[in-house]
């Protein structure tokens, strides 16, 4: 899998893109101020990983619409997991913060390799919107142009769950995608972690960016 992840944008020991996606929903009839997003609607924030051939290996289903990426993140088993056992590194947006299994883009480059290990950041990490993108366009309840899931939160995690699993199942029988554009974009400009990264984490993306 980091071959092939490096063989998009030469980018080194890559093992998953990770980002949010925000799946809206029926006005919850408890907590409802919870679910609203920062873009207006009801929904659940899903976290996913997606490897290099466009299937999601590690999601979680269960977060209102309000809740911030990097919440969610620190607050899942694969968090825990990479924190003990690193053998690559994710690859994320803005709304995380950087670190050691993490790698986020410069925010304000200084040089020629930073800005080149921007470009390769976003080339290789673009995989997993493209990954939302197919799955939208194979479920349409889940995209906006097709309203909302019509279901309370706990109903509507297992629905969401199911087209996950099915769209793994559909990409590795190699079925067909339907046409459709994804105007859901899954900007990070809005939805940026303000932590401070560590220096270790910081070391790390400053030698890959050395590589470029």
């Amino acid at each position: 899998m980091k071959t092939k992840f490096y063989r998009i944008a030469n980018f080194p020991n890559v093992i998953g893109c990770i980002d949010g996606v925000l799946i809206g929903i029926q006005t919850p009839y408890q907590d409802e101020a919870s679910y609203v997003s920062r873009k207006g609607f009801h929904a659940l924030n899903v976290q996913a990983i997606a490897d290099a051939e466009m299937k999601f290996i590690n999601v979680v289903i269960r977060w209102p619409g309000s809740t911030h990426d990097s919440f969610i993140l620190t607050n899942s088993n694969i968090s825990n997991e990479l924190e003990q056992r690193n053998n690559g590194w994710l690859l994320g947006d803005s709304g995380y913060a950087l670190k050691n299994w993490l790698m986020t883009p410069f925010m304000h480059p200084v040089n020629v390799q930073q800005q080149r290990y921007n470009s390769a950041h976003a080339r290789t990490r673009n995989i997993v919107e493209r990954s939302f993108g197919v799955l939208k366009s194979r479920f349409r309840c889940l995209d906006r142009s097709g309203g909302h899931l019509s279901y309370q939160p706990k109903k509507a995690v297992h629905i969401i769950g199911a087209c996950f699993s099915l769209h793994n199942f559909a990409t590795e029988k190699k079925m067909p995608v339907p046409n459709h554009d994804d105007d859901d974009n899954h900007d990070d400009e809005n939805n940026v972690a303000m932590q401070q990264p560590a220096g270790r984490a910081q070391e790390i993306r400053n030698h890959i960016a050395s590589r470029f």
